[in-house]
């Protein structure tokens, strides 16, 4: 799973823990990234006849490397205008500039070389690749709403994702306001 075993546990409703399985902290975190709706920037989707529906085969890699981006129209972006997507929401381009959806897979190109920490950080300060003196994580990754996670949570979905199939995907990098088109 990852590069050394993680100690589990799980807090009870009486304020104490209790260990718990490996197996269960990781269902528990396939539980979290799926409600949290983790995959609604993080994957591709498939158009269908309900709308956009997650590719399953891509699950969590982030804005496909080779996927065009269509172009930003005139005076459309900005502050006071438009926050607009591309058609399988791993893009967005507002004031902040525009943002790609991360690959959340276990593989060096996503998140495979992070330590729990650097997740942690991440998620609960908003910081690019967990690292402490990057850039901020930019919109629409809500990190703010996740600052008061437990640490039991956060865990078991870093636990979750270090499960998942890794996919070789190096998502195209942040663009600035000031370079867009």
């Amino acid at each position: 799973m990852s590069k050394k075993k993680e100690e589990a546990y799980i807090s009870k409703k009486d304020g104490t823990t209790t260990e718990t399985s490996e197996t269960d902290l990781i269902k528990k975190g396939e539980y979290l990234v799926k409600i949290i709706g983790c995959d609604h920037c993080h994957t591709p989707k498939k158009m269908t006849d309900q709308g956009p529906v997650p590719d399953m085969d891509r699950w969590l890699m982030g804005h496909p490397a080779n996927a065009t981006v269509p172009e930003i129209p005139e005076n459309v972006v900005g502050p006071g205008k438009w926050i607009l997507m591309n058609n399988d929401l791993t893009v967005a381009v507002g004031p902040w500039g525009t943002s790609f959806g991360a690959n959340l897979t276990p593989d060096d190109t996503g998140i495979g070389s992070w330590s729990y920490e650097q997740f942690k950080r991440a998620m609960t300060e908003g910081k690019f690749k967990g690292m402490e003196n990057s850039r901020p994580l930019m919109p629409p990754m809500p990190w703010q709403s996740y600052k008061e996670m437990k640490d039991e949570d956060l865990r078991a979905m870093y636990m979750y994702l270090m499960s998942i199939k890794p996919i070789e995907n190096v998502v195209p990098s942040y663009i600035p306001p000031s370079e867009i088109q």
